[in-house]
């Protein structure tokens, strides 16, 4: 299944059956021949989900973005994907992921994939529904305290990567044995967290958008309650927490804003007295710089007051002036005068239609009026003659 773009998606066709492939990334050099540098054959690959790797073109072969290949697998067999980067941009992306190619050296790419490539990863991928839900099956069954989130089979159909999470710590070897009986594969379990469940599987967040976690994050830091607090979010599980069950990972994405425009703003723990009555805090807007209090004395009456207002105000209290009211620190707001005028009901609505509509005159043509005349006298000549004559 793929997202319907008609090909237009630059993941989709990472395989069909799977569906879009996600982190997808724009090669902005593809169509530009750079100059052979040691970065020259570097490419990174991607296979199902949000899994990529880089490779070394040893071999020098005839590869362009968007090429399926056979790439050497992780202890064994190959794997098959599809190339997303080559070249300068893939240096770029190894060093951003702190990737230490001495420790960790890139594998290989073997060659492009083949019919015969293509076909055994199809039916490898075939099996991926069918195993995923016998393999929760047996984790039922051995009562293990597990999730499993994924399967993904390596393409040339010899090995079975599980991904799954957990809580706690769990002894699943017994579970890699029966699984490689049942299966007839290489088994490898690897566990994720709840982002990157959610990643893989996917969905749509309460902004009507695909999940950021499986479009375009790659790293995924911690958020802590302090960042909706900080944006005057009330504290509701239910709307401040993602598909994953964590908080949402945006609550990040405008935090430095709100911090450093709080960097001037008083503390909100602070009565202001006057001497109507005593303001408390309720609310603020950050980036109108207004802070909202309330008087016990009426609390219907909310006081909408500036950030200097209420800076001058309590240094006033400090220094032991109670003020008469709150009407002193408030800022009127600026009526803006409409410089256009409503013209609605002014004109008739009729005024385009034509008031004395000029009637067609039809031409005369004195010829045929001529011509008409001369046929009716013929016919009535004819009439006369063909009339039978009484007997005297």
């Amino acid at each position: 299944m793929s997202c319907g773009s008609g090909g237009g998606c630059d993941t989709c066709e990472v395989s069909e059956s799977r569906g879009c492939g996600v982190s997808s990334v724009f090669d902005w050099l593809y169509q530009i021949d750079g100059p052979k540098t040691d970065n020259s054959n570097l490419i990174e690959v991607q296979f199902k989900g949000d899994r990529k790797d880089f490779y070394i073109n040893t071999e020098n072969l005839d590869i362009k973005h968007g090429d399926m290949v056979a790439v050497q697998g992780d202890k064994s067999g190959h794997d098959i994907g599809k190339i997303t980067m080559i070249g300068e941009l893939v240096a770029l992306q190894i060093t951003r992921k702190n990737r230490n190619t001495e420790k960790d050296p890139l594998k290989k790419l073997y060659r492009l994939a083949s019919e015969t490539d293509i076909e055994k990863q199809k039916g490898a991928i075939e099996r991926e529904d069918g195993i995923l839900e016998k393999a929760k099956r047996i984790i039922e069954d051995y009562k293990l305290e597990m999730k499993l989130a994924d399967v993904e089979f390596q393409g040339d159909n010899s090995k079975a990567t599980f991904y799954y999470t957990a809580d706690k710590r769990v002894d699943f070897r017994e579970l890699i044995r029966e699984y490689s009986r049942q299966f007839g594969v290489r088994v490898e379990m690897r566990q994720i967290g709840v982002r990157q469940e959610a990643a893989k599987i996917g969905g749509i967040g309460s902004c009507g958008r695909e999940l950021c976690c499986s479009t375009w994050m790659t790293e995924f830091p911690s958020v802590s309650t302090s960042a909706a607090r900080y944006q005057q979010l009330s504290i509701n599980p239910q709307k401040i927490s993602g598909q994953c069950g964590r908080l949402k990972c945006c609550l990040n994405f405008e935090l430095d804003g709100y911090v450093e425009a709080l960097k001037d703003f008083p503390s909100n723990k602070v009565q202001l007295k006057t001497k109507k009555g005593t303001g408390k805090f309720v609310k603020m807007d950050v980036f109108k710089r207004l802070m909202f209090y309330y008087n016990p004395e009426s609390p219907g009456d909310f006081i909408e007051l500036p950030v200097d207002g209420v800076k001058q105000l309590i240094e006033l209290n400090k220094k032991g002036d109670i003020p008469v009211s709150f009407d002193e620190f408030t800022v009127e707001e600026e009526v803006v005068e409409v410089s256009f005028e409503d013209a609605m009901g002014q004109d008739n609505i009729n005024r385009f239609d034509k008031k004395n509509p000029k009637k067609s005159k039809k031409r005369k043509r004195p010829e045929r009026r001529e011509n008409y005349k001369k046929n009716k006298a013929k016919a009535q000549q004819r009439r006369q003659e063909n009339k039978p004559k009484k007997n005297a």
